[in-house]
């Protein structure tokens, strides 16, 4: 009877273990995630500006190419 009781026993604790694993990766995930817009509204706001910045430019471009 001690056997049966102390498998049962460990195959809670590993399956409790596993489901806070899992807790901690879904925290993780969604946590990643929240980064990962947060980095690619940057990179739009920075492309945006990068594309008003080059406007200016290209008409100096066109300026000197017709002198």
């Amino acid at each position: 009877m001690l056997w049966p009781m102390l498998a049962l026993a460990l195959s809670f604790c590993g399956i409790a273990v596993l489901g806070v694993l899992a807790v901690r990766v879904f925290v993780e995930v969604r946590r990643l995630a929240r980064q990962v817009a947060e980095s690619s509204d940057r990179i739009a706001r920075a492309s945006a500006d990068l594309e008003r910045a080059a406007l200016p430019l290209a008409g100096h471009v066109d300026q000197v190419r017709r002198d």
